[in-house]
């Protein structure tokens, strides 16, 4: 029910550059469901494959065979900024003066809408609804007179919010993160050559070294030379502002962002919540696949047992993809299923990373009581969501956030379980190493960073702007 933003993946000097960018996206198809593309780099011309779907779907084996050079950036995509099209799908590649450019972007920017509009009183001509081709008309001016790393600087300058970025031109990769950090990028080796990736566990699949994390601010240029550090023009803050939800649901739980183990934090999550609240139940029973973690930490610190009561099927794609809310309560019953043998006459603590709208888990909740679950309770591993982000997670709209809405006492009412506790902000902050460095505005309604769009005078389809 919860959009991503999108997930990057680049590689430098390796003669099957295509086909490890596939794999790079294959293993954070997480990331981005929508659209998959891949860029590559040789010295006889660039090449370009894109589509929408899952990237099995968009990539054969002809077309990756036709991705020729020893560079590549690649993108999987959900949109936030931007609505479903092909025309949206990244990396987004244009010409120069001759020169090819290639731009893959994970995150938000806040004040897109604004720059487009000075862009277009300038005479810019816009052919997506991205906020990525804002980014690219910003470095095409930048580079009239910068060299390449000058250029993307100087268009990070002038752009604010949440981004990772992947740029390629005349052999050259930059990889930059944004002041805040908001969103993990990974630096890391593979037999000489140099990757990149949103998070870690594509480099698990491609047996690549973890060399470590970019830094908020930190521009990173890889080219003939070898590699090298860079910082951007704007103040860096002493403390950046990562996207707690990442750890919560996002990020795979074999990767490691923020410095952070990811599965492990989940389980603390978990932990901690039943030092919060532990009810008198039968056993504890997660929510595949987001609730497992959380419900491994609650049932080893509560002593409660654990069981998987309900069964994915992981064959069917995530439910928000569906275009309407009637769609959406069918997939639900189509993803998960009970097994009732464990359920009837069954006290039941269910564990899940969050409640957004609150319709799947009314809809799941509905299920165990028709099965003949004696008592629902459910603890859930991170605080109410109360605001929407403005920084590349697509949440609903604040009237469409269950917990903005609702009190405690009129959620639990509505989903109808005899009681319901969520994770403090502190048990959350408990769960991480730098509890000071985190983005928790989704939790508070106090953003880091002010969005120029969020007014409405200034948006992109689907921006921050039309919440």
């Amino acid at each position: 029910m919860i959009k991503h933003e999108c997930g990057v993946f680049g590689i430098y000097d390796h003669d099957e550059a295509a086909r490890l960018a596939y794999f790079g996206l294959y293993a954070q198809q997480h990331r981005g469901q929508e659209s998959a593309g891949i860029v590559t780099f040789d010295s006889d011309g660039v090449y370009e494959h894109k589509g929408m779907g899952l990237v099995p779907d968009v990539f054969t084996e002809d077309s990756l065979q036709s991705l020729k050079g020893r560079n590549a950036v690649g993108h999987v995509r959900y949109s936030t900024t931007g609505k479903s099209s092909a025309n949206n799908a990244q990396p987004f590649l244009t010409n120069y003066k001759g020169r090819s450019i290639a731009l893959a972007h994970n995150g938000n920017l806040v004040n897109a809408g604004q720059l487009r509009e000075d862009l277009e009183d300038e005479g810019a001509i816009f052919s997506t609804s991205n906020d990525t081709e804002v980014f690219m008309h910003l470095l095409v001016r930048a580079l009239r007179h910068n060299d390449l790393p000058g250029a993307v600087k100087e268009a990070c300058y002038r752009v604010r919010g949440a981004y990772c970025l992947l740029v390629m031109m005349d052999g050259i990769l930059v990889a930059v993160r944004d002041p805040h950090g908001f969103h993990p990028l990974a630096l890391g080796r593979m037999n000489g050559s140099t990757v990149f990736a949103s998070e870690t566990c594509a480099f698990d699949l491609l047996e690549a070294e973890f060399v470590r994390s970019v830094a908020p601010g930190e521009v990173v240029v890889v080219d003939e030379g070898g590699v090298r550090s860079e910082t951007l023009i704007q103040p860096i803050p002493e403390k950046s502002a990562q996207c707690i939800f990442e750890l919560v649901y996002f990020a795979r739980p074999d990767s490691y962002i923020f410095d952070e183990q990811v599965y492990l934090c989940r389980k603390k999550m978990g932990s901690n919540l039943a030092k919060e609240s532990t009810p008198d139940v039968d056993f504890v029973m997660p929510f595949p696949d987001s609730g497992i973690y959380p419900a491994l930490g609650f049932a080893h610190t509560s002593g409660l047992p654990y069981e998987h009561a309900m069964i994915r099927n992981h064959y069917v794609g995530r439910t928000f993809i569906q275009p309407t809310q009637s769609m959406r309560s069918f997939g639900v019953r189509v993803k998960i299923n009970p097994v009732r043998e464990m359920i009837e006459g069954k006290r039941i603590c269910i564990i899940d990373d969050s409640i957004v709208r609150g319709t799947t888990m009314m809809t799941r909740v509905k299920k165990l009581r028709e099965l003949g679950a004696k008592e629902v309770h459910i603890r859930i591993s991170s605080p109410p969501v109360i605001s929407p982000c403005y920084y590349g997670i697509d949440f609903s709209s604040r009237g469409e956030l269950i917990a903005a809405q609702n009190n405690l006492a009129e959620i639990t009412q509505k989903l109808d379980v005899d009681s319901l506790h969520y994770l403090s902000i502190e048990g959350l902050l408990g769960s991480v190493s730098q509890p000071h460095n985190y983005c928790m505005a989704c939790f508070t309604g106090n953003y880091p960073v002010p969005c120029d769009d969020c007014g409405g005078k200034f948006k992109l389809e689907g921006s921050c702007g039309s919440r």
